[in-house]
């Protein structure tokens, strides 16, 4: 019956002349509470006011309840990652809770719930009389007041402020006849509001059940594996004789020598029986039921609730990831301790975008092929992927098995709660230096910048690169001295284009692109791909940048490069695809940000350098292991000493970042092995088992294709240098964007010191940035006169300092005849004297010669 249609004619009618009438107030309330208002000195009138000054009924609030965190498996369904909560509750509906557990609950704690209004007089009173005698079972409070006096604990709970919440607790839980008669009028409000089911299912939703365990849903899964639903008769009366005293009467201390497995779990055993002796009395269950029931042993199977990420397993720095989410952004509340209260209290259903099937393989591979801990080093291995175009991160795990708790961190060097896929603000790492991964963003200045793939620059190593252009910088420019980086794999061409330094990582190629360029824009575009230090400081934009010397987060890096294929824009990281409520309606969640990095040509030219890396380069040993085969970007890198290796790629559809990290102290990689193999290629054993999976999941584009523009360089014409000095001759084509090769001295009739001749020739066209040889004149030459046209005679004089050799040739025009009509060489030559000039001297063709004679027939 609906406590909103009952009359004065229930056990409480009185109650509501209580209300209104003083002389019934007197008698009722002073009957109830006459040993307690004995002791205060309470006089029995003034409980008019204290119940005027309350509300009408305590409304019944969203109870605290524990949060999941969800991935999803390759089919759609939900995988349960972790479950958070201060206390360990799930509300259930009425439907959902059997009638033995409602049977039990009023049975044992409120008889005459269905009859009362709120307040059991009867109850109270005998409850009171019972508790002064020392004696008695029951309390005297109904199961509404019960229920109202956890509402108002609960409401303390919620306070952030720890003195508050102290003051409220002792508040709602005094031994003080003040805080009865307010929690008794609060429970006749309640009951003229809501219906007596509602009531009942509130109560058994908000009572605790020992320790962290509230409601009776979860007290079901924790005692004894079941649900609410279909527990026995013998279990629910348990869990019921719990919320009698959970201290006493809880289950989970088997060890307890007044309840535990050794005596039967005597004390919750005794009242236990009590309350099926009282379900009997009250005809909710016949003498057979009862009779087992009682004949039942308690057995509880303890069933610890999923608390925190450490239960994620791999995932669980993902886990971590999400909850720091959670915490720290604002869209979840006004700061980090409300949004972790709303977390941990409010029953969400976190669902996120993990990727299980990536997740398994990459956590596959990793155990597979990097030792959580290694002799002599500190060692860190990560897989992060992330879609491109989405920002969502789809896999990531580390070597370590992840615990925040320092007694556990105590215990080996495999457990850690940093995770190194991110940033010091979002997981306690410092980061990691990205080696000739970092290279990428010099790739896309040089071509924002309008140069291509196939410019040259000045890549030979040097003991001093001179100063650099860094607009950030006071003065704009810089210098570092005694900078000399060398490449990895000892090449030393002088001359490699922006491609060749790509495919080939080379270290001073990438140096000269630099000194072409602003350090600053570098630094910019990099940003620009959502790259920052993982400690939160800025940037570090020197030379040695350009090669990869900040430290970073592999997940920056993974965003970047699904920047990059993404057809230069870039998406901001995200952990969570959507979150629910309680009620099933969609909670807001933080969305990706996709921000143009650079612009698309661009990033068409950096995929079709990357691409190159993939199947001629670097990355080959990657390339070759993945399969399906679609097309795939990416970049090696190595950091010095090969203390940190690793191998960042890309498809159209997901980019992953794989590393073996120095975690403290340094290692040569090269010179360490694992069980899999060298730990320096550890990374080509991993990145591939990712990949192969994320490319037969989601397949992969064709790449746009880079213009002409971009990939070829400038033609620009070689100016003539002949007879120049040579600083003048290195300065003209330096300002001309060609790289100066001395080649040294060559025999030349020009002056001794100044240029004798170029390679390629002065005039000719080649690409801006290619390297042009120029030979200096050591006199040791004369010219060589210019005698065609002369006699042979006049030729011979002139040609008095070589020696003249001659030839004849058919000509055809008698003016020619016995005059030089060519020469080798060339008048104008330079040629040493004594050196042979051979002259060629005209004779009549022999048709020519009968024509002129006039003797052709007639």
């Amino acid at each position: 019956m609906s406590a909103k249609n009952r009359t004065v004619s229930g056990s409480l009618g009185g109650l509501l002349g209580f209300v209104g009438m003083s002389a019934i107030v007197g008698v009722l309330v002073t009957a109830a509470v006459t040993p307690a208002l004995a002791l205060s000195g309470m006089a029995a009138t003034n409980t008019i006011n204290v119940f005027e000054n309350l509300p009408d009924y305590l409304k019944i609030d969203q109870l605290s309840q524990k949060s999941n965190i969800y991935a999803t498996t390759g089919d759609g369904t939900q995988t349960l990652l972790a479950s958070f909560y201060d206390q360990n509750r799930v509300e259930v509906g009425s439907d959902a809770i059997n009638q033995f557990v409602k049977d039990a609950a009023t049975s044992g704690e409120d008889p005459r719930f269905y009859d009362h209004g709120g307040v059991d007089l009867q109850g109270t009173v005998g409850g009171l009389v019972s508790t002064l005698a020392g004696g008695g079972t029951r309390g005297g409070s109904s199961i509404t007041q019960q229920y109202v006096k956890n509402v108002l604990v609960q409401k303390c709970e919620v306070l952030t402020d720890a003195q508050k919440r102290s003051d409220c607790y002792d508040a709602a839980t005094a031994t003080t006849p003040d805080r009865k008669l307010k929690e008794m009028r609060l429970a006749i409000g309640v009951e003229k509001k809501y219906a007596k089911d509602d009531i009942l299912r509130s109560y058994l939703n908000i009572t605790g059940f020992g320790g962290t365990v509230y409601g009776i849903e979860s007290a079901a899964e924790y005692y004894f594996g079941s649900t609410a639903a279909t527990l026995t008769l013998p279990q629910a009366a348990s869990l019921v004789a719990i919320v009698n005293n959970p201290v006493k009467f809880q289950l989970d201390q088997p060890d307890s020598a007044t309840n535990g497995a050794a005596n039967g779990y005597a004390a919750n055993k005794d009242r236990r029986d009590y309350i099926l002796d009282e379900m009997l009395k009250y005809g909710k269950i016949n003498q057979a039921d009862h009779d087992a029931a009682i004949a039942s042993a308690i057995e509880p199977s303890i069933h610890e609730p999923s608390t925190g990420c450490q239960t994620a397993g791999g995932s669980a720095y993902f886990c971590d990831l999400v909850v720091n989410t959670l915490q720290n952004d604002p869209t979840f509340g006004a700061d980090d301790t409300t949004r972790m209260a709303n977390f941990r209290r409010g029953g969400y259903n976190v669902y996120t975008t993990l990727d299980l099937d990536l997740q398994i393989a990459a956590e596959t591979t990793m155990k597979a092929n990097v030792p959580d801990t290694y002799p002599g080093w500190d060692v860190g291995g990560v897989i992060v992927s992330v879609g491109v175009g989405t920002g969502k991160v789809l896999a990531m795990t580390q070597n370590k098995d992840y615990s925040q708790d320092p007694a556990v961190q105590a215990t080996g060097a495999n457990y850690t709660g940093i995770n190194y896929n991110t940033n010091i603000d979002q997981g306690g790492s410092s980061g990691f230096q990205p080696g000739s991964t970092y290279k990428v963003f010099t790739l896309a200045e040089w071509l924002t910048e309008g140069h291509s793939l196939n410019e040259r620059v000045d890549s030979r190593r040097k003991a001093n690169w001179g100063t650099f252009r860094d607009s950030c910088a006071t003065g704009g420019t810089v210098s570092f001295p005694g900078y000399n980086p060398k490449n990895d794999s000892g090449e030393a061409g002088a001359n490699y284009s922006a491609l060749e330094s790509t495919i080939g990582s080379i270290n001073t190629g990438f140096i000269g692109m630099a000194k072409k360029l602003d350090l600053c824009g570098i630094r910019k575009t990099a940003e620009a791909f959502g790259v920052t230090r993982a400690d939160g400081a800025p940037l570090e934009q020197g030379a040695s940048a350009v090669l990869g010397t900040n430290e970073v987060a592999p997940l920056s890096m993974a965003v970047a490069f699904a920047g990059i294929a993404n057809k230069g824009t870039t998406c901001s990281p995200i952990v969570i695809d959507h979150i629910t409520g309680t009620d099933g309606a969609a909670i807001p969640v933080p969305a990706s940000s996709c921000t143009q990095s650079v612009d698309p040509a661009v990033a068409a030219g950096m995929t079709t350098a990357m691409q190159q890396v993939m199947t001629r380069g670097t990355a080959t040993a990657s390339n070759a292991a993945t399969s399906p085969k679609v097309p795939m970007i990416g970049k090696t890198g190595t950091t010095d000493g090969n203390k940190d290796t690793w191998m960042s790629g890309a498809t159209t559809k997901v980019a992953t970042v794989v590393g073996v990290m120095s975690v403290t102290g340094d290692r040569d990689q090269r010179n360490t092995r694992f069980d899999s193999g060298t730990a320096a290629t550890a990374r080509h054993r991993m990145w591939p088992v990712v990949m192969s999976v994320a490319n037969a999941k989601y397949g992969g584009d064709a790449f746009p294709v880079a213009s002409g523009a971009i990939v070829n360089a400038v033609q620009v014409p070689i100016p003539d240098l002949r007879g120049k000095s040579i600083t003048e001759a290195q300065s003209t084509l330096e300002a001309a964007g060609f790289l100066f090769v001395n080649g040294g001295i060559t025999d030349s009739e020009l002056p001794a010191g100044t240029v004798a001749k170029t390679d390629p020739a002065g005039g000719t066209s080649t690409n801006r940035g290619s390297s042009v040889t120029v030979y200096t004149s050591n006199a040791s030459q004369i010219v060589v006169p210019d005698v065609v046209g002369k006699s042979e005679a006049e030729a011979r004089s002139l040609l008095g300092n070589f020696a003249v050799v001659k030839n004849e040739v058919d000509v055809t025009d008698p003016a020619q005849v016995g005059k030089v009509v060519s020469m080798s060489p060339a008048a104008g030559a330079g040629a040493k004297p004594g050196d042979t000039v051979t002259i060629s001297i005209g004779k009549l063709a022999a048709a020519a010669n009968k024509n002129g004679n006039g003797k052709a027939g007639g």
